[in-house]
């Protein structure tokens, strides 16, 4: 029986880890931050000890006695404010929880980092661990954090730290207290998202993310990453699917061009609008992947792509069941309207620039 401590346990990533570790019959014990809510791992039977990966201090006195670390724990966060509390918590946590675990003599590390450190994908095609990052010039804080933490976790592997990195692409499925991985879908069934625009991302189970950490555990290599991804959706597909299985009308698609003009001069207006620049930026993109390192080294596999929304799109209407009917009775009809109205707009103009004799 081996002695495990799962940082981030409260987590949607961590809470699921935490459980398949009791599963295999580990000595499980759970590093949570003060303040963060304990939802999803109430009936756990396990020690709770009171951590905050940043401070050095604290790491040290919950590493004691552990054989194995699955480091969970990281901000997610869309918000450009929380820019630096990014960089504090995923990068400088990292950095702290890694040296620590060298420093301890942890015989084994399974780090969560996110297929996002590859950055997206060219068009058509899917990323695999071998792409050098190519999102720095999108300037996106939450992918360029994640990116920084994982260097500073190789760093400390290459010091002699028994490191296995696992990347995660979008996590789905039930237990997301948080809202850390599927606001999107709890946004859509709220008419939250009226807009969107030609994109793409990769959605896994997160029951699948928490058996790749288990795999990797059991056999994944020292010093290597393995991209944890699921079907690769179009935002075009994906939002069609939660519509069917939510009865909710899916959004306006704004061409891209639209929604970048309108994000650039609405936002310098200072008036609200759901796409800024920089989330038009990232939504544009084809955040595709390719797991089939985690498959061919692991052995990794991933459940129907159907199941994986089914539960996520249930466990968001069994919880806010009357929130979600009242939201589904009054959409955002002016964003609708707005909507089509640009994207008659951008076909006007692409007319006229085919049209003219200068082009």
């Amino acid at each position: 029986m081996a002695r495990v401590l799962v940082t981030g346990a409260t987590g949607f990533i961590g809470s699921h880890v935490a459980r398949l570790a009791l599963e295999r019959g580990d000595d499980v014990r759970l590093a949570i931050e003060d303040g963060s809510p304990d939802t999803a791992i109430a009936d756990l039977d396990c020690e709770r000890l009171r951590c905050d990966i940043r401070d050095r201090r604290s790491v040290r006195r919950v590493l004691k006695g552990n054989e194995r670390v699955f480091h969970c724990a990281g901000l997610t966060s869309v918000r450009r404010q929380d820019r630096e509390r990014l960089f504090e918590v995923n990068v400088g946590g990292t950095k702290v929880v890694m040296e620590e675990c060298l420093r301890a003599g942890v015989e084994r590390v399974i780090y969560t980092s996110s297929a996002a450190v590859v950055g997206p994908a060219e068009e058509g095609k899917t990323a695999d661990e071998g792409q050098l990052f190519t999102a720095g010039h999108l300037d996106i804080p939450y992918v360029n954090s994640v990116h920084e933490a994982e260097l500073e976790a190789m760093r400390v592997a290459a010091q002699g730290l028994p490191l296995v990195c696992v990347n995660p692409a979008v996590c789905f499925g039930a237990g997301d207290v948080q809202l850390a991985s599927t606001r999107l879908v709890r946004s859509f069934l709220l008419g939250r998202v009226p807009l969107y625009t030609d994109g793409a991302a990769s959605i896994v189970d997160v029951r699948d993310v928490a058996e790749g950490h288990m795999l990797a555990d059991a056999r994944g290599e020292v010093g290597e990453r393995y991209i944890l991804g699921g079907r690769n959706f179009t935002f075009d597909r994906l939002f069609a699917d939660l519509g069917r299985l939510s009865g909710v009308e899916p959004p306006v698609k704004l061409p891209a061009r639209a929604a970048a003009a309108a994000a650039a001069v609405l936002a310098a207006g200072g008036w609200n609008w759901p796409l800024g620049p920089s989330e038009v930026r990232a939504a544009t993109q084809r955040w595709t992947y390719s797991s089939a390192k985690a498959r061919r080294e692991l052995g990794w596999r991933t459940r129907p792509h159907e199941e994986t929304l089914e539960a996520t799109v249930g466990w968001h209407l069994e919880r806010e069941h009357e929130r979600i009917a009242r939201s589904r009775r009054s959409q955002q009809i002016q964003y609708r309207v707005a909507g089509a109205a640009l994207g008659a707009v951008d076909e006007a103009l692409s007319l006229l620039r085919r049209a003219s004799p200068l082009t």
